[in-house]
């Protein structure tokens, strides 16, 4: 992958993939809503912290650069 147009190749693919990933988001009821997240209701005042779906999502896609790095380098 020595010319730069690969790369661009490369991340409009991945865009495409998180778009679709996106539409299909709601079919997944459970993401958003892991145990580890925080949320905080109080009368006029609604906090939500997905933290435990950060981490998740954080896994899966270092898991899918470590994967990208060793089969393109």
């Amino acid at each position: 992958m020595q010319h730069p147009g690969w790369a661009l190749v490369l991340i409009g693919g991945l865009m495409v993939l998180a778009g679709l990933l996106w539409l299909a988001a709601p079919a997944v009821p459970w993401l958003g809503r892991l145990p580890g997240d925080v949320v905080i209701e109080r009368e006029n005042f609604r906090f939500y912290f997905p933290l435990a779906t950060c981490i998740l999502l954080s896994l899966a896609l270092t898991a899918i650069m470590w994967l990208m790095r060793r089969v393109f380098h």
